[in-house]
C-alpha cells in the first residue's frame, strides 16, 4: 500500500478506514477516517489490512472562477504569510499548503462572495515560529503596495504562536488609512472543529469597516457564535489550543464580530479611516533581546548580550516590575556600556510600578525605564522600532510614552 491509498484497518479494538498518510514512525500506521480526524495504529496490533481504493488519481486543474467584480462592495486584499487558516491538506504527502489565490479562498469559503470583492495571495509560507523580523518589513512592503493598488481593506493570514508579535510589528511600522487585520486558526482547516472559516469570514467583515489601524481577528468563544476584534498591541494568545485563545490584555475587546449576522459591535471607540493613505517605516534594530527573571538567574546572561553588541535589553520582571538584586550589578554593567534597559512585568494582567518598593526605585536608579502597562513582546518590538529611528537618549523619553495604543496611563483592570 502508498500514501494515499484509501484503507481498511482490523484490530481487536475496532475497524478503522480512512487515507494512508505519512508517518514518521515506522511502527504506527497512521490515517485520516472519514470524520476528519487522525489515528494512528501500533502494527503489532493489527490483525487485517484490506486496500479499498488506491491513492492515484488522474491530475486535473480546477478552471479559473469567473466573477465579477460587485461594484457596491469594498476590495479587500488577503496576504498569507503561513499557517492552517486557510490552507489546504495534499493527503499523498501529508503536507499543508496554502490556498491564497483567490479562487482558492472563494472555493474553501464561499460565504466570502457575499460580503467583499477578494484579492488573495501569498507572501510567504513559513511556520509562525520561524518568523523575524526580516519577514515584518516584507509583510509590511506587501501591505503598502496592495493598498496602493486600490484595497479598501488588508487581512493577514499568520499561524497563531507569533501572531502577536506580527500584530505589534505592524502596528509600529505601518501608518495606513485603512485597517489591517491578523487572522489565524487553532484547529487546521481537515478537522471538523476548525475555526479557520469563521475567523476568515469575521476578519474580512472586520477589514470592510471604516476603521484604521492593526488588529487580531479570532474566535470569541469556544464555540461557533462570534468573533473578537482586538487591537493589535493589547492582545496575547493565552491558551495552547482553545479557539478563543487569544485575550485582549489589559484592555477589552475592539469589537465584537458575528459572522453569520454581519454585525459589528463596538465595545470601545476607534479611530476613522479617512481615505487610503499608507506609509511604513521598516528601520528596525534587531539587536534587542527579550530576558525573562527568574530566582536564581545568573546576570551572565545580561553581560553575553552587552559583549554581543546588542542596543536594547527588555527584562520581563516579577510583580511590579522588579529583579534579583544579584544581578544589579550585571544590569548596571549594560546601562553603563550605552544599553537602554526597560522593565516589564511577566503577570498576564497589571502595570509596571517601580516606585512601589525599594527594588524597583533601585533598578530605576541604575536607569532602568518602567512600561508601564505594555506587554513584555510589544515593549521587544517597540524597542527594535525606536531604536532603529533614533538616538539612545530619544528612545529613552519615547519608550514608556503611548504611540499606537501600547500603554493606557489608566485602565479599568488597574488594581488600588
Amino acid at each position: 500500500m502508498d500514501v494515499g491509498d484509501i484503507i481498511r484497518v482490523e484490530t481487536d479494538k475496532g475497524i478503522f478506514e480512512g487515507i494512508l498518510l505519512p508517518s514518521t514512525d515506522e511502527n504506527i500506521i497512521t490515517i485520516k477516517m472519514k470524520n476528519g480526524y487522525n489515528v494512528g495504529i501500533l502494527k503489532e496490533n493489527v490483525k487485517n489490512i484490506e486496500i479499498i481504493s488506491k491513492g492515484e488519481k488522474p491530475k486535473y486543474e480546477l478552471p479559473p472562477l469567473n466573477i465579477e467584480k460587485n461594484e457596491k462592495f469594498k476590495t479587500i486584499s488577503i496576504l498569507s504569510t503561513g499557517g492552517t487558516v486557510a490552507s489546504k491538506v495534499d493527503y499523498k504527502t501529508g503536507a499543508v499548503h496554502p490556498s491564497f489565490t483567490a479562487d482558492d479562498l472563494i472555493r474553501a469559503v464561499p460565504e466570502l462572495l457575499d460580503i467583499a470583492n477578494i484579492k488573495g495571495r501569498a507572501v510567504m509560507n513559513i511556520l509562525s515560529e520561524n518568523m523575524k523580523p526580516e519577514y515584518w518589513k516584507k509583510i509590511a512592503e506587501e501591505i503598502k503596495k496592495e493598498i496602493e493598488e486600490g484595497a479598501d481593506g488588508i487581512v493577514i493570514a499568520h499561524g497563531t504562536d507569533t501572531m502577536a508579535y506580527t500584530a505589534s510589528a505592524l502596528s509600529f511600522m505601518v501608518k495606513a488609512d485603512v485597517p489591517i487585520i491578523l487572522v489565524g486558526a487553532q484547529r487546521s482547516s481537515d478537522r471538523p472543529s476548525s475555526d479557520a472559516a469563521l475567523n476568515l469570514i469575521s476578519a474580512v467583515l472586520a477589514a470592510r469597516e471604516p476603521i484604521k489601524g492593526v488588529y487580531v481577528v479570532m474566535h470569541g468563544e469556544s464555540g461557533d457564535t462570534f468573533c473578537y476584534l482586538h487591537k493589535g498591541v493589547k492582545v496575547r494568545k493565552c491558551h495552547s489550543s482553545r479557539r478563543d485563545a487569544f485575550k485582549s490584555i489589559n484592555s477589552i475587546p475592539v469589537a465584537k464580530i458575528n459572522p453569520f449576522t454581519k454585525e459589528v459591535i463596538y465595545l470601545q471607540d476607534v479611530e476613522k479611516s479617512n481615505g487610503r493613505k499608507v506609509e511604513i517605516d521598516t528601520n528596525l534594530e534587531e539587536k534587542v533581546a527579550l530576558i525573562k527573571v527568574y530566582p536564581g538567574m545568573d546576570g551572565e546572561i545580561i553581560r553575553f548580550y552587552v559583549d554581543k553588541g546588542y542596543k536594547g535589553i527588555v527584562l520581563e520582571g516579577t510583580g511590579l516590575g522588579h529583579a534579583p538584586e544579584y544581578i544589579f550589578e550585571d544590569i548596571k554593567y549594560a546601562i553603563d556600556n550605552g544599553v537602554v534597559v526597560v522593565m516589564t512585568t511577566q503577570t498576564i494582567n497589571g502595570r509596571v510600578n517601580m516606585n512601589v518598593y525599594s527594588n524597583g526605585r533601585e533598578l530605576q536608579k541604575l536607569g532602568v525605564i518602567g512600561c508601564g502597562d505594555m506587554l513584555p513582546e510589544v515593549a521587544y518590538v517597540k524597542l527594535m522600532y525606536l531604536l532603529g529611528n533614533y538616538e539612545p537618549e530619544e528612545v529613552k523619553k519615547l519608550i514608556n510614552k503611548n504611540l499606537v495604543g501600547e500603554i493606557e496611563y489608566r485602565s479599568r483592570f488597574d488594581a488600588y
